[in-house]
C-alpha cells in the first residue's frame, strides 16, 4: 500500500477515534446545528491562519473558542432563541470566510480541499496534530464526561447537584472547536459535523450505556473511513465525501435491525 494511503488511514482513524465519542453528547444534547455554526466558522479561521502565518488547525481551534464565547454570552441575553442566534452566527461566519480568503492577495488557497477534505494529503506533522490534539481531546472529555452525563439527563438537577454548568458547557463548546480543527484536513470544515453525527446515530441503535455508545460510535467512524477510502481508491471518489457517504450507508444498514440500544 502507498505511503499516502497509509498517511490517509491514519488521519481518518485518528479523526474518528476522537468524533466517535464526542458526536454521542451531540446527538444527545440535540447540538448538530451548533456543530455546523462551528465547523462554518472554521473557514474564517483558516483565513485569518494565514494572514497571522500560524498553523491552520490551531488558529481554527481558536476561532472556534471565540465563537463559543460568544454564543455563550448571547445566550444569556435572552433576546433571541439559540437556532435563530446559530443561524446568525453560522451564515456570517461563513461569509466573513469567503471574503476574506478571497482577499488574500498573496496567499493562493485550495478552498474546495478545506471545505470537503484532502485526506490524501494528509503529511506527517498532520498527523502528529491529529493524534496528539485526539489524545488531549479524549482525555478531557473523560474528564468532563460525569458532569456532561449529568447536564444532558437534567441541567436544572445537574446544577443543584453542584455541577458548575457553564463552565463544563464551555469545555464541551472547546472540544468541538478542537475537532473540528483536527478534522478539517480529512473530511473538510463542511462535513466534519456529518462525522460527528452519523456514527453516533448508527451506534445508539445498539448500545445499552452511554459508554458503550462511545465506543461503539468510535468503531463505526473508523469503519467509514476504512470503506470511504476503499471506493475513493477504486472508484476516483472525492475521499472526504466518500467517507461520510459510507457512515450514512452504515446507518441505513443498521436501520435493519431491531432497536436494542439506548434513547
Amino acid at each position: 500500500m502507498d505511503d499516502f494511503l497509509l498517511r490517509a488511514l491514519a488521519g481518518g482513524v485518528g479523526v474518528a477515534l476522537v468524533a466517535g465519542p464526542l458526536g454521542c453528547f451531540v446527538v444527545w444534547r440535540r447540538m448538530a446545528y451548533f456543530g455546523d455554526t462551528l465547523s462554518h466558522a472554521a473557514l474564517l479561521g483558516i483565513a485569518l491562519g494565514f494572514v497571522a502565518g500560524i498553523n491552520l488547525m490551531l488558529a481554527v481551534a481558536l476561532v472556534g473558542l471565540a465563537l463559543a464565547g460568544v454564543l455563550v454570552l448571547m445566550q444569556r441575553q435572552r433576546k433571541l432563541a439559540t437556532d435563530t442566534l446559530l443561524g446568525l452566527l453560522s451564515h456570517t461566519t461563513l461569509s466573513l470566510g469567503l471574503i476574506a480568503v478571497a482577499l488574500l492577495q498573496t496567499v493562493r488557497v485550495d478552498l474546495m480541499s478545506y471545505l470537503f477534505g484532502d485526506i490524501l494529503a494528509v503529511s506527517g506533522g498532520d498527523l502528529a496534530w491529529i493524534w496528539g490534539g485526539g489524545a488531549v481531546v479524549l482525555a478531557l472529555l473523560a474528564w468532563l464526561w460525569r458532569p456532561l452525563l449529568a447536564m444532558t439527563v437534567n441541567e436544572d438537577l445537574a446544577r443543584v447537584e453542584g455541577v458548575p454548568v457553564l463552565a463544563t458547557q464551555l469545555g464541551f463548546m472547546m472540544l468541538m472547536a478542537a475537532t473540528i480543527a483536527l478534522a478539517m484536513k480529512v473530511v473538510g470544515v463542511l462535513l466534519i459535523t456529518a462525522l460527528l453525527i452519523i456514527p453516533a446515530a448508527c451506534a445508539r441503535r445498539f448500545a445499552r450505556t452511554p459508554e458503550i455508545m462511545a465506543g461503539l460510535a468510535a468503531a463505526i467512524g473508523a469503519l467509514s473511513v476504512c470503506g470511504g477510502l476503499g471506493a475513493s481508491f477504486r472508484a476516483d471518489l472525492p475521499a472526504g465525501p466518500a467517507v461520510v457517504v459510507a457512515a450514512a450507508a452504515l446507518f441505513l444498514l443498521s436501520q435493519l435491525f431491531p432497536r436494542g440500544g439506548t434513547r
